[in-house]
């Protein structure tokens, strides 16, 4: 994918008014050491001439309310993750292209996108600055744009995030007054005793394996029809998630080809906030999910064909969604025993997103919703997922996923089209 993109300015987008100084401390889930990473996506929109302009402005506005995220990370004296506002601001990228988006076909053909031209250089190390959130907006010879955001996940989830750059295009719009006003609420579940700098967890040991990127599309009406069969299979209703998902575990497990009695594991991250007592306010922008882990015996996942295979893989998962409130309260009264936040980086294991429910297909600067959302790779040595959506006006499930080595790639692939095609 060849083309040209020129930064043109960059630097801080402070809030437009003064606002509250101080400390803020985050939640219990918020400080979970695994979020202390960025979240990187693309957002192209099909239309937006000046789009740099109207949402710097944008943003401008929507950090009065949202000031925790003009701020920096802090580490208090008990080792304990805050944030402390600062006010200092997003930091900003404007940026031009030399083509069209439909030159690049909207970026439809993940694996070989140039992330770096489309995602914000960060400030200089001797700047002093460790802005939460980064911005750049590439606009591109067809009127549209493209923004490459780059988020810190210890101070919002998926849906938190989602939530912000809805403010922003409520702002863009004209909005004088947000529907939903953000509400910090990280107090909501008990906290852990403090800890001295001393006693710090031991570095996380990677391994050395190198996964293929690939994706994966499921036409809406392949999706339908298994979701009316298992219906008349089970009695029972599910989702396009636990379809997804039930069939990527199932295919990549037979693709691996483990001996039968080894055991696999899928981990997806559920949203909690509906266990949370009293409930939280519908502001709340923070993390709040907590990991489903599902264990296996390879052949349990391996020993049946076609539908039926797929069915029984939707039912663990069901089962495993419906003793989440159990599991989510043992950890929030006890906090003992293993971390289920840090399950075994093995590559038996497989980690799942769900992307369709966060809310970024929503989020509208003035010239309507996204075409496209791509998430950008994590980590290559980290088996995973992402269930999220192809480009519109296509429709179904798109499965953008690193979960196999190079030899284990064709044997996917191979046995997902013939699954796909019955």
């Amino acid at each position: 994918m060849e083309f040209s993109v020129t930064r043109i300015s960059r630097g801080l987008v402070a809030p437009a008014e003064p606002t509250p100084s101080g400390v803020l401390e985050l939640s219990v889930v918020d400080r979970i050491p695994v979020l202390r990473c960025n979240a990187r996506t693309l957002h192209i929109f099909r239309q937006g001439p000046g789009a740099a302009q109207v949402i710097r402005k944008a943003l401008s506005k929507a950090l009065i309310p949202y000031y925790p995220l003009a701020g920096k990370l802090d580490v208090s004296d008990q080792n304990e993750l805050q944030i402390a506002c600062s006010g200092d601001g997003i930091w900003f990228v404007e940026a031009l292209a030399d083509c069209t988006l439909d030159a690049v076909n909207y970026f439809d053909h993940a694996a070989s996108i140039p992330y770096e031209k489309l995602l914000p250089i960060p400030p200089q190390e001797n700047d002093g600055l460790d802005p939460l959130v980064q911005m750049q907006v590439t606009q591109f010879g067809c009127k549209g744009f493209v923004i490459g955001l780059v988020f810190c996940h210890s101070i919002c989830d998926g849906l938190g995030a989602a939530q912000f750059l809805s403010a922003v295009g409520e702002y863009a719009r004209g909005a004088q007054q947000l529907s939903i006003n953000p509400e910090w609420c990280r107090n909501f579940l008990p906290a852990t005793p403090p800890h001295p700098k001393s006693s710090a967890p031991p570095p996380i040991t990677l391994p050395d394996y190198q996964l293929q990127h690939v994706t994966i599309d499921i036409c809406l009406d392949k999706i339908k029809e298994l979701k009316q069969e298992f219906q008349k299979w089970s009695g029972k209703t599910c989702s396009t998630f636990e379809i997804a998902a039930a069939l990527l575990w199932g295919e990549r497990t037979r693709a691996i080809k483990l001996k039968n009695e080894a055991r696999v594991q899928l981990v997806f991250f559920a949203n909690c906030r509906p266990l949370v007592e009293p409930p939280l306010p519908k502001g709340f922008y923070g993390n709040c999910f907590f990991p489903v882990n599902i264990t296996a015996s390879s052949g349990r996942l391996t020993e049946g064909k076609g539908s039926e295979n797929v069915f029984q893989v939707v039912k663990l998962i069901q089962e495993a969604k419906a003793g989440l409130p159990v599991e989510f309260g043992k950890w929030v009264n006890k906090k003992e025993g293993p971390d289920p936040f840090a399950p075994p980086l093995e590559y038996s294991t497989l980690f799942v997103s769900e992307w369709g429910r966060l809310g970024f297909q929503e989020v509208d600067y003035g010239w309507g919703s996204p075409a496209h959302i791509v998430p950008i790779q994590g980590s290559s040595v980290v088996p995973a997922g992402i269930v999220c959506s192809p480009p519109s006006p296509k429709r179904g499930v798109r499965l953008m996923t690193w979960c196999v080595q190079k030899p284990h790639l064709a044997p996917l692939l191979q046995h997902m089209d013939q699954y796909l095609m019955q």
